[in-house]
């Protein structure tokens, strides 16, 4: 159609009209990344919306068809829908598994009260099935528990069920099980990984499908796999994962969770992509656009503090940042769940590593700087928080739960003591073998190996000279009961002495956490992995231990015959005392100030690994572990005694 005249005198009043409201009418059509920069910028301010979810909760939403959904109405933004009415996700992580049973009730009330609409949480697979096609779901991992206590309390639930779930897990919540086979590729369509995953998604699948939202469950998504864009090994392994969710029976969005410079690597077709970021900045959601611009935002995980790693410093993130960053998420609308709301604890050797040129643990806290701490307390951020949120509600919040109650008990001195090598008899019987077997191919736990703790490998030797071994993580090497060195990744070879008469090489390796992030995951193997040789001589004939630090172990040890406390004591040992914890007993803190390096066992259950190189300081200890009166405490100490046990009722990371 030919224009008309440029000052048609038909068309100059529309001209005037248009140039006074242009400023009003453009935003609308504009493209969305504009809103995001104006958001990134802080030029943009929309008035503060106004929720109203009261009818959209587990309790109230009874008559359900169509579950979360996306829409985009024309000119506007698009935006997510439950049952049809627009809704934004508020959503918050905690992690059943580091959370005391009886304790989820209390952080899932916080969530709710600070007024969060949805719980996020992973689901780790080496956890669920410690033993090849063994599973356990049950106690602290009743998953099944978990989800519907949050549908009673009134909260959804995003389930990231994996297989790979990092979460700063030993081996990102894998079974160590499967590093039994070199030629198994771990998160790939490799047919031994894929045949694992297989009998996995079996097990836990039919678990998950009656909490679908359309089951009447609060499951309103799930979670594809994990941050797959940062390791991209296997075009075609994130449609299989897809698949295999969808043929099993989860009807529920599906969706993918990815920093934002893999968010084009992880996408999968027919797929919500989800980013994940510690700040938002300019170009945040750039690559989410060329993945998808039709789509709501979803922020699957905002950083609200960072975990902690053994030797390096505690982090923390200023409240008011977390503050301004969740009230321009509300402000725009975009969804989003905060990591963490609350970390809770890596209790045992629940832990993972990270490897950026050297190998390092993370600590036993997994505090996180979160919105509640490890123990379920108040912080700065959660009153930010529940202000801001509380501001956008056009309905009250719930009451605050009060706050579980502390005590500092009295400090306590072991009263007997156990060296290693005086407990060797109490463990199940030791494989013997003519090569040294890493800790995941030994021929214990039906075939499973063994997952975590030490391992202890032992051969007599009548000569000195240069011994070489790849140990795995840390190993302490001993002429019978006296420590002569260490190795680890970068010390391979130690001087032994020349002897008179023939000794016990003793090589007693840890598994300090496997890695739970990055390629290095497939090589990840922990004990002594190759051959030991002095002066280039292999060795033969060993005789393995598999420390795995069992409850069963622990009750076990109570029929050795233990010893006084000496004043001072070097080398691995147990220690025994007793921790009086009154009638009723409360919360505390474990200070380990002047011990050096292990672990501490409270009536035979792990609360984990203590060291004096820090950050972490104290160790949490759950009021619900312990009982009335007298608590048994026994420390695996492995390198000098220390002194006497104190407890506070503040944690020091």
């Amino acid at each position: 159609m030919r224009s008309p005249p440029l000052l048609s005198p038909r068309l100059s009043w529309r001209r005037m009209v248009g140039v006074f409201f242009l400023p009003f009418i453009l935003p609308a059509f504009a493209p969305r990344f504009k809103h995001e920069e104006s958001l990134m910028l802080g030029t943009a301010h929309p008035p503060q919306p106004r929720f109203n979810w009261s009818h959209l909760t587990p309790l109230e939403l009874k008559n359900r068809s169509v579950g979360l959904g996306t829409a985009s109405t024309g000119r506007g933004k698009p935006h997510f829908t439950l049952e049809g009415h627009r809704f934004l996700i508020c959503g918050g992580s905690i992690h059943y598994f580091r959370v005391p049973r009886a304790y989820w009730r209390d952080r899932l009330l916080k969530l709710k009260a600070c007024g969060f609409n949805t719980v996020t949480t992973y689901v780790p697979w080496n956890l669920h099935e410690p033993e090849r096609g063994k599973f356990d779901f049950s106690g602290n991992l009743d998953l099944e528990a978990f989800v519907l206590m949050a549908a009673e309390i009134g909260l959804w639930v995003i389930l990231r069920p994996g297989p790979y779930i990092c979460s700063e897990m030993d081996l990102g919540g894998l079974p160590s099980w499967l590093l039994q086979d070199p030629r198994l590729l771990l998160r790939t369509t490799n047919k031994g990984f894929t045949e694992a995953v297989e009998k996995y998604f079996d097990h836990l699948i039919p678990r998950v499908i009656p909490l679908q939202y359309r089951q009447g469950g609060p499951v309103i998504a799930v979670q594809v796999e994990n941050e797959y864009g940062s390791f991209n090994k296997d075009k075609t392994y994130m449609p299989y994962l897809h698949k295999a969710l969808l043929r099993r029976g989860i009807v529920e969005l599906l969706l993918t969770s990815d920093g934002e410079k893999n968010v084009l690597s992880g996408h999968t077709k027919g797929v919500l992509a989800a980013i994940n970021l510690q700040k938002v900045q300019r170009n945040t959601f750039n690559q989410l656009h060329k993945v998808q611009r039709d789509k709501p935002l979803l922020v699957m995980e905002y950083w609200v503090g960072w975990f902690d790693r053994w030797g390096d410093k505690h982090h923390v993130k200023d409240a008011k940042e977390v503050e301004r960053a969740v009230s321009e998420f509300i402000k725009y609308e975009i969804s989003f769940n905060v990591y963490m709301f609350h970390g809770g604890t890596n209790f045992g050797f629940m832990n993972g590593a990270t490897n950026f040129g050297k190998h390092t643990g993370i600590v036993t806290s997994y505090d996180y700087d979160a919105v509640l701490t490890e123990a379920g307390d108040y912080t700065e951020k959660y009153f930010k928080l529940q202000k801001l949120l509380e501001s956008v509600s056009a309905t009250p919040l719930p009451q605050v739960p009060k706050l579980t109650p502390k005590a500092v008990y009295p400090p306590m001195r072991p009263s007997s003591y156990l060296p290693l090598w005086d407990a060797l008899s109490y463990l199940n019987e030791p494989v013997r073998s003519h090569q040294p077997v890493n800790m995941e191919n030994l021929p214990i736990n039906n075939g499973s190996g063994q997952s975590y703790g030490f391992i202890l490998y032992e051969k007599s030797i009548c000569s000195g000279g240069r011994l070489c071994a790849h140990a795995h993580d840390m190993a302490q090497v001993f002429l019978d009961e006296t420590m002569i060195g260490i190795l680890n990744e970068n010390n391979q070879d130690l001087h032994i002495p020349e002897l008179r008469d023939c000794r016990y090489l003793r090589i007693l390796v840890e598994n300090q956490g496997r890695v739970n992030f990055s390629w290095q995951i497939q090589n990840e193997q922990k004990g002594i992995t190759g051959s030991v040789s002095i002066n280039n001589s292999s060795l033969e004939g060993f005789t393995i231990y598999s420390l795995e630090m069992k409850m069963s172990f622990f009750e076990r040890l109570r029929s050795a015959t233990w010893k006084p406390v000496p004043d001072s004591h070097q080398g691995p040992a147990f220690y025994r005392g007793t921790l009086k914890a009154g009638p009723s007993p409360k919360d505390t803190f474990l200070s380990l100030l002047n011990w050096n390096y292990g672990f501490v066992f409270i009536n035979g259950r792990n609360l984990g690994r203590y060291w004096n190189i820090g950050p972490q300081r104290t160790l949490y200890l759950p009021a619900v572990w312990l009982r009335p009166e007298d608590n048994e405490v026994i420390l695996f100490e492995k390198m000098l005694s220390g002194s006497d046990i104190k407890s506070t009722d503040k944690p020091m990371l």
